[in-house]
């Protein structure tokens, strides 16, 4: 029998990382579904259903998938994150954060089995959500890269190495939002025990 296809085992450099400092990685186009919103991921109930919705989809989408002899492990869930002010971040001020939340699929998941999944899903679920699911592609290319382990509001000084020397120090700036991935579950991780894959898209200067 044909093993699940699971991004984390196919994709090792970007999904399962070892390096605990910032590296470079190339990453190709990626298929994913995606929700978009602004808020606290940790007290926004927009972004609580936000997430349930996406993973509905994603459910949805593997269940068909299967039926039809090509099964996949869901992907862990990933968030591009932005603010109209970067100060936002630092200040850890998740109020006015912006994101979207991201489920990668596999590369023969099309848009048409994205729009009648999310048909499926919310005619069972009955949340409206759902209705904001969307299909979405995203080349990032050339990207600095870390596995974070501990708490979410732990990453500030790794994000400050980023931004006040590494991308100085190798000839680089910023191109693109940060995007993280997160490998842990937090309902069953303790904060200190949670890995997460920090992502910034750079190009170089020279």
């Amino acid at each position: 029998m044909m093993a699940s296809y699971d991004v984390k085992r196919e994709r090792r450099a970007l999904y399962a990382p070892k390096n605990t400092d910032w590296a470079l990685v190339e990453v190709p186009e990626q298929r994913f579904i995606a929700i978009d919103g602004q808020g606290d991921p940790n007290t926004s109930p927009v972004y609580a259903a936000a997430v349930e919705a996406l993973y509905s989809v994603a459910y949805t989408l593997k269940f068909a998938a299967k039926r039809d002899g090509r099964d996949f492990v869901v992907a862990p869930l990933e968030g591009l994150w932005w603010a109209d002010d970067y100060e936002v971040f630092t200040a850890r001020a998740k109020a006015s954060w912006k994101w979207t939340m991201l489920i990668s699929q596999p590369e023969w998941i099309t848009r048409a089995a994205v729009e009648e999944a999310r048909e499926i899903a919310a005619a069972k679920k009955k949340r409206p959500a759902i209705a904001e699911v969307r299909y979405h592609t995203l080349h990032e290319g050339l990207c600095a890269q870390v596995l974070h382990i501990g708490s979410y509001d732990d990453e500030t000084p790794l994000l400050a190495r980023l931004h006040n020397e590494y991308i100085e120090a190798n000839g680089l700036r910023l191109h693109g939002l940060h995007h993280e991935i997160y490998l842990s579950d937090p309902r069953r991780t303790r904060p200190e025990k949670l890995k997460t894959v920090l992502r910034q898209p750079v190009r170089r200067t020279g």
